[in-house]
């Protein structure tokens, strides 16, 4: 069952790449009594998502802060060691967005975002969405219908729905 306005979102264990190496990163942790805005894209490094998605996030961070966004979480099932690669290379992780590796996808699967593209080499990868969550649960979601857009689900559009 995919997630919904409404929803509490499950806890899953999600890996950063820290000082010390892989690191576990608890989701109930970041989203306990707090505002967060998580957004995911089927691949770090991929067309969409590098030149459009997280640009769109680096762009408005302010404005969230604004709104009280107190953290900005990008998800991917890329492991932990390209989620840094690919945070230092956009600029994201100097702008302060979070990083967050879903290799396994468990939380992907949990909130029934997963989807495959076998033609494009894509398996068990995320749809591309943007959710505000408002101490676990979800107040606002924008999926893209697809994985290839990226309008609704950037940055500009999740402000505009807030």
């Amino acid at each position: 069952m995919t997630i919904s306005k409404g929803d509490r979102l499950p806890d899953a264990t999600l890996v950063q790449l820290g000082e010390s190496g892989p690191a576990p990163i608890a989701m109930a942790d970041k989203i306990k009594g707090r505002k967060v805005v998580v957004f995911a894209v089927p691949g770090a490094f991929t067309p969409t998502c590098h030149s459009a998605h997280v640009p769109s996030f680096i762009r408005t961070k302010d404005q969230f802060d604004a709104k009280g966004v107190d953290e900005i979480i990008c998800v991917s099932v890329n492991d932990p060691f390209v989620m840094k690669a690919w945070g230092e290379a956009t600029g994201a992780t100097a702008a302060g967005i979070t990083m967050l590796s879903d290799a396994e996808s468990a939380f992907t699967k949990a909130i029934g975002m997963d989807f495959d593209a076998p033609p494009a080499g894509l398996i068990a990868r995320s749809k591309r969405y943007a959710m505000l969550v408002e101490d676990g649960v979800v107040t606002q979601l924008n999926e893209e219908e697809n994985p290839g857009a990226c309008e609704v689900s950037a940055g500009e559009g999740l402000l505009e729905t807030m």
